[in-house]
């Protein structure tokens, strides 16, 4: 199933659902930030995915990461909570989802770097070449949160 992002577009469609998900950055002993390229738009993107019925928000986000990453990781914080509703997601079955995700960091504790069927590619990729992926705002604008190093999280 692929997607579009529609961000800040007057003719999106309206909204079907909102189902709470998380991002998670994970940096390596370098200061590299683990990103995948997805599948369902061609996207660099931070790992994350919706929540399931039965795991909290955190386990959420572990459990994303694992799957998309192959790594063991630890949440240690909160970038920022992402609810603009001009970000919806449309998918090709019908569901179109506001945003509404949650941004965590986190501290790498082991498991071997592989992505899932999710995604083409993974890498861990030096902060300043960011720029010069193929990413969607939201995304660019989670990992700038990251790395200004707020005092407190992001809301909006």
């Amino acid at each position: 199933m692929s997607r579009t992002d529609h961000f800040n577009n007057p003719n999106a469609p309206k909204p079907n659902s909102v189902v709470p998900s998380t991002t998670a950055v994970v940096i390596d002993d370098g200061g590299r930030i683990a990103l995948v390229h997805r599948k369902d738009n061609g996207l660099w993107a931070l790992p994350g995915g919706g929540m399931e019925l039965g795991e909290s928000i955190e386990d959420c986000a572990v459990r994303e990461v694992r799957e998309e990453t192959g790594l063991d990781v630890r949440i240690t914080g909160l970038v920022g909570v992402y609810t603009n509703p001009n970000h919806v997601i449309e998918y090709t079955d019908g569901e179109v989802r506001q945003q509404f995700s949650l941004c965590f960091t986190t501290e790498l504790l082991g498991g071997t770097l592989a992505y899932d069927t999710e995604s083409t590619d993974i890498a861990w990729v030096e902060p300043e070449r960011i720029p010069e992926l193929d990413m969607h705002p939201s995304m660019s604008l989670r990992i700038s949160h990251y790395l200004e190093r707020r005092p407190a999280p992001y809301l909006g």
